[in-house]
């Protein structure tokens, strides 16, 4: 699973949500000619990346170029069940992406229209938020 050899800090503050509701970073396709572009907020774990990863290399028998770019760098804290308050901040349990509208997840390049298109489909299916393909 994809998490980061080294971090500053341990555990991170959880942020507020903000004013700019849509993603103005990672935009564009910058290496594929088809993408998985979110159309709405959540945080993706590094587990989810994975399973769509994996849909995407099934569907295409390994086929073509994958890029991944979205990377989670987000420690996600979560307390034991049944503890008592106080007592501190949980352990990092896993690694999450903030997901805002408009940011390109998956790129794919290298294979027919079809079979590009139902892969990215399929990857969508696999991740909390939703998406739609994008060509170039």
């Amino acid at each position: 699973m994809l998490q980061p050899k080294k971090m500053k800090h341990r555990k991170w503050q959880k942020g507020r949500s903000r004013k700019r509701l849509v993603e103005t970073r990672g935009l564009d396709l910058n290496f594929g000619s088809f993408g998985l572009q979110a159309t709405s907020s959540s945080y993706i774990n590094s587990k989810q990346i994975e399973a769509a990863r994996k849909a995407i290399s099934h569907f295409t028998k390994r086929g073509g170029k994958v890029w991944i770019r979205i990377f989670p760098d987000k420690p996600i804290t979560q307390r034991p069940p049944e503890l008592t308050m106080g007592g501190g901040k949980g352990a990092v349990d896993h690694y999450a992406f903030p997901v805002k509208p408009g940011r390109i997840l998956f790129e794919i390049d290298g294979l027919p229209k079809k079979i590009a298109v139902e892969a990215m489909e399929k990857a969508g299916h696999k991740l909390p938020v939703r998406t739609r393909v994008v060509e170039k």
